[in-house]
């Protein structure tokens, strides 16, 4: 430990608040937020630590701390700093990086797109997932993409497209006043787990092509309701508590936190997440620090978090 660094520590404050180590360089390697600076920062340079955090204070060659008025202050203020500086050490989720997104665009003629990353895309709208591979996203969107008629094309075409034509898309190439709020509702809702509605609407569809003897339209209605069983049948447990809920399953080992995620959407297991990663000092903070950063952006927050771990 270098005289600078020692002088630093012992003008730590007992308050709340962020710090930023830094190497020989000053490049900022990791942010950390503390309920009291003074303790939290010198206990990196007090005992034995798992192979991770040693190797970090190996390389602190100074650091800076910014007080806040409240620990939650400060838990806000570690995000926003993780996200400016992208220090090496930290966690920042961008593990969830190689996993597919299902995007409903915000534009005037939205689309409903498959992409591989929310954090680094420009474009805005209503993200969900991570699905556990890019066959299970695509899949989900092609079946949306031929139940609803949205913009298929990048950018409007001149005339007319083939979607179009074949029902599968309202062409606002060819008229501009198409109103999609309505599928927008429903596609959200679908997304987060209410299936019943769309099955039954395509029952009603289905059934009054039967009786207008229009077997073709009525076979393809009865293949799209096969195809959202099959996709929705996944599902390994149900319950009459219909509220929105993520269930989130640590397991710590000395270097490294496993997590899994399961996405319970009315009364449904809709998806699941799972991911690896080494921490920083104790288990506690980094599980605390993985769920904070699990909900910013756009991801859906459900109504209940469970965790077996105690998070404020």
């Amino acid at each position: 430990m270098n005289d600078t660094l020692k002088e630093h520590l012992k003008l730590l404050p007992d308050k709340p608040g962020c710090y930023l180590m830094k190497d020989k360089n000053g490049k900022i390697i990791y942010v950390g937020k503390a309920k009291i600076l003074k303790n939290r920062v010198r206990s990196y340079f007090r005992g034995a630590h798992n192979l991770k955090t040693t190797k970090l204070v190996s390389e602190i060659a100074d650091f800076d701390y910014i007080i806040t008025k409240s620990e939650m202050e400060s838990l806000v203020l570690e995000i926003n700093l993780i996200k400016q500086h992208d220090p090496k050490y930290n966690i920042m989720l961008t593990d969830d990086k190689t996993y597919p997104y299902i995007l409903l665009t915000s534009e005037k003629y939205p689309r409903l797109i498959v992409i591989r990353t929310k954090h680094k895309t420009k474009k805005a709208g209503h993200f969900f997932g991570p699905y556990p591979n890019v066959y299970a996203a695509r899949k989900t969107c092609d079946l949306l993409n031929k139940i609803y008629p949205f913009r298929k094309c990048q950018s409007l075409p001149k005339k007319e497209c083939l979607y179009y034509h074949i029902h599968q898309c309202l062409g606002p190439c060819l008229n501009k006043d198409v109103d999609y709020q309505e599928a927008s509702k429903k596609v959200i809702s679908f997304l987060n787990g209410d299936t019943s509605s769309v099955v039954k609407n395509l029952e009603n569809e289905m059934n009054e092509a039967a009786i207008n003897l229009d077997f073709e339209r009525a076979a393809a209605y009865r293949d799209l309701i096969n195809d959202i069983t099959t996709t929705t049948n996944k599902q390994i447990i149900s319950t009459n508590d219909l509220k929105s809920k993520d269930v989130f399953g640590f397991y710590v080992s000395d270097d490294e936190i496993s997590v899994h995620v399961l996405y319970i959407r009315n009364g449904s297991i809709v998806e699941n997440y799972h991911t690896n990663f080494t921490y920083i000092m104790d288990s506690e903070t980094a599980i605390t620090d993985f769920i904070a950063n699990f909900y910013t952006d756009d991801r859906f927050k459900p109504s209940e978090i469970i965790t077996t771990y105690n998070v404020d």
